[in-house]
């Protein structure tokens, strides 16, 4: 496909996935007429039961590319694509004040979600006091943790446990429902280690019957250094209202600092709506970054 630029024509071309996982993934490259690279573009076109009317796009263009129509026209096939496909919404994600966030805007995406990232420095990390929380369990509740896969004597009760994310605020993005069985479980983990990370999850186990009331995630780098990122964390509701949240991500902090000595901090971000998450992590040590949208455009 060839399409004109403000001073020379610009060649998409559609390429193979370059990073298979969840759902399908079209790639397109725009270059100039001597082969150059412009900018890229993809599309994750989501195929679990629940989510497939959603699909996410991601733009990137050589700085000194923008603003010349590189972007409209690789934002424009991934739309097409989406639109072609039956789905009904495409998001994607920008930081605040950002070429891109106001590039979305431009083009009709909505904000449907204002995500705040925060980061937690290990090597300034109230390691006293975070422990005294650990210690301080709740009453009638364990911890037990994991790495990789989850164990098979735990995948019941974990399968069981991952509703507790469902009711999270998600401002007013069309993620649709996100159905988890043991084979989802499993190909997530197997993705974390393809790509040569680490997944770590702490869970609270209630002791009456040994069933998990909840849990987080923390995904490490394969070396051990830099940051890590926090995935999900969630209590069943059920089991509400006794703290459990702040003391397993203690505990996953914890953890990650001895485990991992060389990683610099842990990284995570929370819907600027959910205040109870933000207060823990608050309460946790960690410190605001920068906010990022979550933009939406509904076809």
């Amino acid at each position: 496909m060839t399409a004109s630029r403000t001073d020379q024509p610009v060649r998409l071309t559609a390429l193979a996935d370059p990073a298979p996982g969840s759902g399908r993934r079209l790639v397109w490259l725009a270059s100039a007429p001597d082969g150059s690279p412009l900018g890229t573009a993809s599309l994750r076109l989501f195929d679990k039961e629940g989510q497939r009317h959603l699909a996410e796009a991601e733009v990137a263009v050589h700085p000194a590319e923008r603003r010349r129509g590189v972007g409209s026209l690789l934002l424009d096939s991934a739309v097409d694509a989406a639109r072609g496909d039956g789905r009904r919404s495409v998001v994607a994600q920008a930081d605040g004040d950002s070429p891109g966030a106001a590039f979305l805007a431009a083009r009709g995406f909505g904000v449907a979600l204002t995500l705040v990232h925060a980061r937690l420095p290990l090597a300034g990390a109230d390691l006293p006091a975070l422990t005294a929380l650990v210690d301080a369990a709740p009453a009638g509740y364990g911890l037990t943790s994991w790495e990789g896969t989850v164990p098979d004597e735990l995948a019941e009760s974990y399968v069981a446990s991952r509703p507790a994310m469902d009711d999270m605020p998600m401002g007013a993005v069309d993620h649709g429902t996100v159905v988890w069985d043991l084979d989802r479980v499993r190909a997530a983990a197997a993705a974390v280690a393809a790509r040569g990370d680490l997944l770590h999850t702490v869970a609270a186990v209630d002791l009456s019957d040994g069933s998990l009331a909840g849990f987080t995630e923390l995904v490490v780098p394969g070396g051990g250094e830099g940051d890590a990122q926090h995935y999900g964390t969630g209590v069943l509701p059920r089991h509400r209202g006794h703290g459990l949240g702040a003391w397993m991500k203690a505990a996953s902090v914890l953890h990650a600092r001895e485990r991992h000595p060389r990683l610099a901090g842990l990284l995570t971000d929370t819907a600027d709506t959910n205040a109870h998450m933000r207060g823990i992590n608050d309460r946790l040590g960690y410190r605001p970054t920068h906010t990022a949208y979550e933009y939406q455009l509904t076809l």
